[in-house]
């Protein structure tokens, strides 16, 4: 796991995920499952039953996946990471309505955008096959020396 950054990333980042989710729901006593105000986790972050148990369940698969191989290390955060950006983009917008199922705030859409980044920069930057080389004695393509 040491060697691929892609599945150290999914370990770490699962793991404060579901620890997250399960801290989290010592914020929401008394809250309703989709409450649009919630509970503050740390005093800062918006928290509902339903958003802790999207945190545990985002979280498990990240740490799954990181302990499985490079490849569905690579995949989780590829796509946990689109997720994230998706939802710190709707978090924008739902901020203060009804709509706001997750109780989300300004808190947590900063912390959906850091770990969208995170995430895509490992998944698109890290653990790309190696280039393999041209055998030597040969002549790169497309060359016109003689």
């Amino acid at each position: 796991m040491s060697q691929s950054p892609n599945r150290l990333v999914a370990v770490i980042v699962g793991a404060i995920y579901v620890a997250l989710g399960l801290v989290g729901f010592t914020a929401t006593a008394g809250v309703d499952f989709v409450s649009t105000t919630g509970g503050f986790l740390f005093g800062v972050l918006g928290v509902n039953v339903l958003q802790n148990i999207v945190h545990v369940v985002i979280g498990a698969t990240l740490l799954g996946a990181g302990l499985s191989g490079v490849r569905l290390a690579k995949g989780a955060n590829s796509a946990v990471g689109a997720l994230f950006l998706a939802l710190g983009l709707a978090g924008l917008f739902v901020v203060g309505t009804d709509s706001n199922i997750l109780a989300l705030n300004g808190a947590d859409n900063v912390l959906h955008f850091g770990s969208s980044i995170v995430l895509l920069a490992v998944a698109l930057g890290a653990d790309k096959p190696a280039a393999v080389a041209a055998p030597t004695g040969e002549k790169p393509s497309g060359s016109t020396r003689s």
